[in-house]
């Protein structure tokens, strides 16, 4: 995340009518004890089918262009898997490809029949500031991809717009021109078009990525808001997105296999929308200067779920030693070393008293239950499953920052594939309830950490090692701004950038590449080279995934393979694999 927050010193947090101002009236995840909804049962749910809806929700931050022209790289493997399935082996691992798939498979079995009728959109992460400066059009650096809105993206990275069906802003398939009107018959010109469609993403988006929110706000929220402003210190969400009502209307049919393949390097930063959550996005104060949240009460620190835990610039809660006594509180309000940010979205509920951020468990709910909670706090029927569908035709795969060796079947070789989701030891890549990950590498931490990796055994290295003594992240390195995270993995760029020559989406820039091993040469030394990018722990994308078990397919964000294009573990190819294998099943 490159962004940062507001301090308006203790006035908007702390207010005059306590904690229920920080919550306001969008904190929809707690119905009214009151609210009922009757959902006629209807028909059997549908669990097998013929068509398929596919949404791309790809990070537009600083920094993603590597794994962006990657991902456009992937896109012919991605639809020639549709349209022309491979001969596969039990682990559903390609082992063959024939000429057509009327052939017979020379070894192994066809992965399923080809699928005639799909359609494919993009959208981006960015929802703009939620209320606040950063990303928002009140900033003087605003550019409209921080705020997508969920929109169906069409943009082509030159200037253009992709044409897409009938000018809905997605692709439709139709090699049979079944549909009326005819859709896309020719394998390469769709090819191409989602391919620029994919380069027309960009890296100029919001640094507090909504990954999660971006997905929600497009398939499920059934009163997507139109405008965000903020009154009294309170933000108000208001009107109907009625582009986002007709464009998911329009391309999500009610009996098709909706699958949503994310890609991010970094963590989710989806911002709760209402009251004084925005100030998580905030950075410049009333009257001037740096905004900066309050600090968290000291028990925070220790017990981040004790019912003590709040920010300073809240009232005390009751039963609770008062704020102008806890330690935490003295000074109330963080400084600049304290809360870069860069760092907004980190750890919030130790370092502030208050988690800014929706609870995972709204995804997990919206992608596999029959109802959601409305922005006016009403139990509603949920639309994605409105027309009959079962949740098991939603499948959300993510390519996410996490080692591969974490989830793979096997930790030294890529190509025997990733392990399904029911399948990953989420203890290894998140912890158990109340504890850290077996894997540090998974720990989100600014200082450096130690351990080794539990899948290879590779000891986690210092930042004075040489060049990748860490297979995995290079190295840890010494983060003397205390203003980002340590890296989960790295890998190789295509092609090395010279940051001196153009610091656009690079890192490796002059003062800030000391230990530093995505700018670490070959003889150890450091310079403005960059020749790696980078992910840092996407946790809470990777606990949606969790949460949906057989519905969640896990891929890492950091390949393996960038200079083979043949090759089986080229780029996300094997995040392709494990999404067809996930989908083979609920194919009819």
């Amino acid at each position: 995340m490159r962004v940062g927050l507001i301090a308006l010193a203790l006035v908007p947090i702390a207010g005059c009518a306590g904690r229920s101002d920080l919550h306001g009236p969008a904190d929809a995840g707690a119905p009214d004890a009151d609210a009922a909804v009757i959902v006629d049962s209807g028909p059997p749910p549908i669990e097998r089918a013929d068509k398929v809806d596919l949404l791309l929700v790809l990070d537009n931050s600083k920094n993603t262009g590597v794994a962006q022209e990657l991902f456009a790289e992937t896109v012919p493997y991605l639809l020639g898997r549709l349209t022309k399935p491979a001969c596969v082996n039990g682990l559903g691992n390609v082992v063959a490809e024939t000429p057509s798939t009327s052939d017979a498979c020379p070894i192994g079995q066809r992965d399923f029949r080809p699928v005639t009728d799909f359609h494919v959109a993009v959208i981006s992460t960015s929802l703009g500031g939620h209320g606040a400066d950063v990303c928002g059009p009140q900033s003087p650096t605003f550019t409209p991809e921080m705020n997508d809105a969920a929109h169906l993206l069409t943009r082509d990275g030159t200037g253009g717009v992709v044409p897409t069906y009938e000018n809905h802003g997605f692709l439709d398939w139709d090699p049979g021109q079944v549909n009326n009107p005819p859709g896309e018959s020719d394998l390469p010109t769709l090819t191409t078009k989602l391919t620029e469609m994919v380069h027309g993403v960009g890296t100029r988006g919001c640094g507090f990525e909504s990954q999660l929110e971006s997905i929600y706000r497009f398939l499920v929220d059934p009163d997507p808001y139109l405008s965000i402003a903020v009154t009294n210190y309170s933000a108000i969400p208001s009107g109907t997105d009625t582009v986002v009502l007709q464009q998911r209307a329009d391309f999500v049919r009610p009996d098709s296999a909706v699958v949503v393949l994310l890609m991010t390097d970094e963590n989710d930063c989806s911002t709760r929308e209402g009251g004084q959550y925005y100030l998580a996005n905030q950075s410049q104060a009333v009257g001037g200067g740096n905004f900066h949240l309050p600090h968290a009460r000291s028990v925070c620190a220790t017990h981040p779920d004790d019912p003590c835990c709040a920010s300073c610039g809240e009232q005390t809660p009751e039963g609770c030693p008062p704020n102008d006594v806890d330690p935490g509180c003295q000074p109330p309000t963080s400084t600049d070393a304290e809360d870069p940010i860069n760092l907004r979205c980190y750890d919030q509920k130790r370092r502030f008293g208050v988690d800014f951020l929706y609870p995972v468990d709204r995804y997990v709910k919206a992608l596999s239950e029959a109802t959601v909670t409305s922005r006016d706090n009403a139990v509603v029927p949920n639309p994605l499953f409105v027309g009959g569908r079962s949740p098991k035709l939603v499948i959300l795969a993510g390519i996410v920052g996490v080692p591969w060796q974490d989830i793979a079947n096997d930790p030294n070789v890529l190509a025997n594939g990733f392990r399904p989701g029911s399948e990953i030891d989420w203890a290894t890549v998140l912890g158990a309830p109340g504890t850290l990950p077996l894997d540090p590498l998974m720990i989100e931490s600014i200082a450096p950490r130690t351990g080794e990796n539990p899948a290879t055994h590779d000891a986690l290295a210092p930042p004075t090692a040489t060049p990748l003594e860490n297979p995995i992240n290079g190295h840890e390195r010494t983060i003397a701004a205390l203003d980002d995270l340590q890296y989960t993995c790295i890998y190789e760029r295509p092609q090395p950038q010279d940051c001196s020559a153009n610091a656009t989406d690079c890192e490796c820039l002059a003062g800030s590449i000391d230990t530093n091993p995505i700018c670490q040469n070959e003889d150890g030394t450091y310079g403005t080279v960059q020749r790696y990018a980078r992910a840092l722990p996407s946790v809470r994308p990777l606990r949606v995934l969790q949460g949906l078990g057989d519905q969640g397919v896990v891929a890492s964000v950091c390949p393996q393979n960038v200079g083979e294009p043949s090759g089986a573990t080229f780029a996300y190819k094997p995040a392709v694999d494990a999404v067809m294998r996930a989908l083979r099943d609920r194919l009819k």
